[in-house]
């Protein structure tokens, strides 16, 4: 049991978001370095793409980490930050970019996959075709039927062809 919680543990420890920050970036003022953290945890790595630049190892990320930090100490605001780094890559730079007619169809793709899904599985389901029910058992009279048609032996067995 003891083994296993110390497995446990150190996989857990492994599993933890690793920060690529390098110390030789983090500024000196903690209210500018928090703010840095913040901005930059909305912020795409251009080369990751599924990762914030405070997670990414890139150099690129650790360009816009320096960029973010250089704008902060020069006084600009996290909007001003934000609008300049939108303005020279693009929506795509935001984690959680903004529903603009550019990226409608980032937006909305999911909803349309889901709704052509739907409707596929809809009209599958309305061309089945049922499945025949087997037949019903022959009643005392028609079995009578079949045994005089039969010659009085309802279940004769199959005749080669004379031919």
């Amino acid at each position: 049991m003891r083994k296993t919680l110390i497995a446990f543990l150190a996989l857990s420890a492994l599993a933890s978001p690793v920060h690529a920050l390098q110390p030789d970036e983090i500024l000196a003022d903690p209210k500018l370095e928090t703010r840095a953290r913040e901005i930059s945890a909305g912020l795409r790595c251009l080369v990751c793409q599924n990762q914030s630049i405070d997670d990414s190892d890139a150099s690129l990320a650790r360009d816009l980490r320096t960029l973010v930090r250089e704008q902060l100490k020069a006084g600009k605001s996290d909007q001003e930050i934000k609008t300049f780094l939108v303005d020279r890559y693009g929506n795509f730079v935001l984690l959680k970019p903004p529903f603009e007619w550019d990226t409608a169809a980032l937006w909305l793709s999911p909803f349309a996959l889901f709704a052509v899904g739907g409707f596929f599985l809809w009209r599958k389901s309305r061309n089945r075709k049922a499945e025949p029910a087997a037949p019903a058992p022959l009643s005392a009279e028609e079995s009578e039927k079949l045994k005089a048609l039969l010659g009085g032996d309802a279940n004769p067995a199959p005749q080669a062809d004379k031919s």
